[in-house]
């Protein structure tokens, strides 16, 4: 894959500012074991980590393990996942992977992203998520709504199509850097670049962005991603520009 010297560059600028901007990311979903972080992933779609961190404590206490969940009264685990929103389907794609995963994995969660992406409900996003969030190994890059719009955005790519933005993220960033990078791009669209009112006045990309609509509130990007870091660690609470 041949990289424009001037995209590479941009890229390599993107990924120096968001890693001071966000020096330690890590997703937002709570979990204690590669299974939870599965099945919490699974419930995430369409819905915020902060209800999914709601409904997995209620959801692991009643069904501890995959063979549980896998054993699970159907009606019952759509009860408990309700308020995440369509929870009927969610329901069953958890009771199938618990069921797969016992079946087929001996009630551990694969490391590979060709097995993890056979269970039901399971995308490459979802197991990128595990593999390197649980795992600590790069697959690929998580390509989710806040990702496609922050790399569009940038014009890290032209694609529009989630496995075409991947591959071209993918040449972008070394593989080294694809779970940070996958979490700082994630937090950075959440918080900083949201999609009907971006802050890009207090975005320490903002020099480098040509979608930005207001010119930098400060001089100097550091400052912004001072901002930025204290955003993101208070997940959103922390809104002061000193």
């Amino acid at each position: 894959m041949t990289v424009a010297p001037e995209v590479q560059a941009q890229a390599d600028d993107v990924r120096k500012r968001l890693a001071v901007a966000i020096p330690n990311p890590r997703v937002e979903l709570d979990f204690e074991s590669p299974w939870q972080l599965l099945v919490a992933t699974i419930l995430a779609a369409q819905s915020t980590d902060k209800k999914i961190n709601e409904v997995t404590p209620v959801l692991f206490a009643r069904y501890p393990t995959p063979k549980d969940l896998a054993e699970a009264d159907l009606e019952e685990v759509m009860r408990i996942v309700k308020p995440t929103g369509f929870f009927r389907e969610k329901a069953k794609r958890i009771v199938g992977a618990a069921q797969e995963v016992e079946r087929r994995f001996g009630g551990r969660v694969p490391k590979t992203l060709a097995a993890i992406t056979s269970l039901p409900g399971v995308a490459r996003k979802t197991g990128n998520v595990v593999i390197g969030s649980a795992y600590g190994k790069a697959t690929g890059v998580v390509v989710d709504t806040h990702v496609r719009r922050v790399s569009q955005r940038l014009e890290l790519t032209l694609a529009d199509d989630p496995v075409k933005i991947e591959e071209d993220l993918m040449g972008l960033f070394p593989k080294r850097s694809w779970v940070k990078t996958s979490h700082r791009l994630v937090l950075h669209g959440r918080y900083v670049c949201q999609a009907k009112k971006p802050r890009c006045g207090r975005c320490p990309l903002a020099e480098l962005c040509g979608a930005a609509v207001d010119p930098p509130e400060t001089r100097g990007w550091k400052r912004r991603a001072a901002w930025e870091r204290a955003l993101v660690e208070s997940k959103g609470t922390e809104d002061n520009l000193e």
